[in-house]
């Protein structure tokens, strides 16, 4: 066990080390010191890179990832596997990050965020697979709401479309945030996210699986398009986020912005025109804050001579 270039948060081995297959993400912290970078050979050199844990309490890219080292201890790999697992001490507290820390998935090169040790520590990641001849990433991550699985990447390329189809016909295309992990890898190889539903549900573990072993198992990218016919492709045009001194709830309480308790299940789905979203109870006149996909903030655009209805 080392450390990678003076940065002594992160710790890189060349095996799995005894008791990670069978700790849960609640007490990874005590297996693992911190941020950890493993490099596992296989059948073909050129590795495949997953991430887990970026998010503390995000733990199903770390299950997955157990059930893929438990299935390969006793045989090779197909192709050589490095595997960063972020944040454990968040992990530790079943929390994103802990306070005082930057989101792990907001500091990868790419990120405004130069100097700061995480970047670094991210940077030299990046160098790593570099020097390794990374052949595809896939970065693992739960969210809180109603959702289908889907796939997110940052380039509009067969090869990162046909990735991300391993685990869903669902995919979606951003710019933004900047400094998340797929950007940064996306110079690099193929890259996708992958949104596996809520924590906890071992369906979402299994497709995540799938994904890991189908990508291990590729020999090269196919040359011809994705299909249309398999793919439904959406485009992230806009972030929309709730200013810091601003009120909200989803379940009917009182607050300055009212949104519907059912808000998540009119994700992927075409909404008619004037579909109400929240309740504004504030005379505010912009109450939330829109950031178009080339960095431009446009609430003053998007809700100018809008309703006190959300639409």
């Amino acid at each position: 066990m080392g450390d990678l270039s003076g940065q002594p948060m992160l710790s890189v081995l060349d095996r799995v080390p005894d008791g990670l297959i069978e700790t849960p993400a609640g007490r990874i912290n005590s297996v693992l010191p911190g941020p950890t970078l493993i490099h596992l050979p296989g059948r073909r050199p050129e590795p495949l890179f997953v991430s887990a844990l970026l998010h503390g309490n995000e733990d199903t890219g770390l299950n997955a990832l157990q059930a893929v080292f438990a299935k390969y201890r006793a045989q090779p790999l197909p192709r050589a596997l490095s595997v960063f697992i972020g944040n454990v001490e968040a992990a530790a507290s079943n929390l994103r990050r802990l306070d005082g820390q930057p989101d792990y998935n907001r500091v990868w090169p790419g990120a405004d965020t130069a100097g700061l040790p995480e970047h670094l520590m991210m940077e030299r990641i990046v160098d790593e697979l570099r020097q390794r001849s990374v052949f595809a990433s896939i970065d693992i991550h739960n969210n809180t709401g109603t959702n289908p699985n889907y796939a997110c990447v940052n380039e509009l390329d067969e090869r990162f479309l046909y990735l991300a189809t391993l685990f869903s016909r669902t995919v979606v295309y951003f710019r933004r945030p900047l400094g998340v992990q797929s950007a940064a890898l996306s110079k690099l190889c193929p890259a996708v996210t992958v949104e596996c539903g809520k924590p906890g549900n071992a369906a979402n573990e299994g497709r995540a699986i799938e994904l890991i072993e189908a990508a291990l198992r590729l020999d090269h990218f196919p040359e011809h398009p994705v299909p249309r016919q398999d793919l439904d492709l959406y485009h992230t045009v806009g972030i929309v986020k709730v200013p810091r001194d601003v009120t909200f709830t989803f379940a009917g309480h009182e607050a300055d912005i009212r949104f519907d308790s059912k808000i998540d299940h009119m994700n992927f789905r075409d909404l008619p025109a004037g579909t109400v979203l929240a309740e504004l109870m504030t005379s505010r006149a912009i109450p939330l804050d829109v950031l178009a996909e080339d960095g431009n903030h446009v609430a003053d655009l998007t809700w100018k001579g809008r309703p006190r209805n959300c639409a």
